[in-house]
C-alpha cells in the first residue's frame, strides 16, 4: 500500500500497542469509501508496526457486500455495521472480534469557489434543494437511501426528483468537476477532494449517521493480521485520526 501519512506523529503512539506476529503476511482488506482517508493515514503505520502488507479493495458498502456474497477471498472488511451484521448472521464474518470504528453524517459539497447555499436550518436546506439545478449522489449507498427519505419527509420529492443525478463516480469528485451543482455524501468523503468544498453537514433534525465497523472473514488466511488491524483501528490514537478526517470514533 503506497500511501503517505499526514499524522505519523499522532499515530506513532499507537505502535506500542501492537507487536509484529511471527506469520506477518499480506492482509486482504475490503474497505468502504468513507474510511479511505482514515486508512490512507493509518495503513502505513499498521504495516510498519505489524509487518502485514495491506492489499485493499475500495468500494461502496453494497459493492463490497456483493464481493463477499460472490465468495471473493478477504481477511478483513470495513463497511456499514448493518451490512456487517448481515454477513455475520450468514456466517461469512466472524462474530468476534468485530467492532465499530466510526460514524459519520451526510455532508453537502459544491465545486470549490462556487457560491455556498444556506443549509443552516431545515427550511434553508429545503430551499437550497429546490433552488439547485442538479443534485448528485451515489446510488445504492446509505446516503442515497437516506436522501430519498429526507426529501419525502420534507414534502419536496416531486420537485427534487427530476434534478437527482445518480453518480458512477464519487459524489465529491462530481462536485469538483462541475458535473453537478450540489453533491451529497458522507462528510469524510468530501474533505479529501481538493476541488470540492464542504458546505456543511445536514441540519441536525434531518441528519442521518452511518456507523462503519470492521470484521474478520470466517475463511481468513491471515486472521491474526486482521485481528491486529481491528485492535489498531479501535485504539485511542486511531480515534484522533478518525476525528481529523471528519468522522466520530465508535
Amino acid at each position: 500500500m503506497k500511501i503517505q501519512s499526514a499524522v505519523a506523529v499522532i499515530v506513532g503512539f499507537a505502535l506500542p500497542l501492537l507487536t509484529a506476529p511471527a506469520n506477518a503476511a499480506e492482509l486482504k482488506l475490503l474497505e468502504g469509501n468513507a474510511l479511505n482517508a482514515v486508512i490512507s493515514d493509518l495503513g502505513p503505520q499498521f504495516e510498519k508496526a505489524t509487518g502485514n502488507k495491506i492489499d485493499a479493495t475500495i468500494g461502496t458498502s453494497a459493492q463490497l457486500k456483493a464481493k463477499v456474497d460472490s465468495n471473493e477471498a478477504f481477511d478483513a472488511i470495513i463497511l456499514t455495521k448493518a451490512l456487517l451484521d448481515q454477513l455475520a448472521a450468514q456466517g461469512k464474518v466472524a462474530d468476534a472480534p468485530r467492532a465499530p470504528i466510526a460514524h459519520v453524517g451526510i455532508g453537502v459539497a459544491i465545486r470549490k469557489g462556487a457560491p455556498k447555499p444556506d443549509i443552516s436550518t431545515v427550511d434553508a436546506f429545503k430551499q437550497a434543494m429546490l433552488n439547485a439545478k442538479s443534485i448528485g449522489y451515489v446510488d445504492n449507498t446509505p446516503t442515497g437511501a437516506a436522501l430519498k427519505a429526507i426529501f419525502a419527509k420534507l414534502g419536496i420529492a416531486d420537485q427534487v426528483n427530476p434534478k437527482l443525478k445518480p453518480l458512477t463516480i464519487q459524489a465529491a469528485d462530481a462536485a469538483a468537476n462541475g458535473d453537478v451543482e450540489i453533491a451529497m455524501t458522507q462528510t469524510s468523503e468530501i474533505l479529501p477532494v481538493a476541488g470540492a468544498e464542504l458546505v456543511g453537514p445536514l441540519p441536525a433534525d434531518i441528519q442521518v449517521n452511518t456507523v462503519f465497523a470492521v470484521g474478520i472473514s470466517t475463511a481468513a488466511k491471515n486472521a491474526d493480521g486482521a485481528a491486529a488491524l481491528i485492535k489498531f483501528l479501535t485504539s485511542p490514537s486511531a480515534a484522533a485520526v478518525i476525528k481529523a478526517k471528519g468522522m466520530e470514533p465508535g
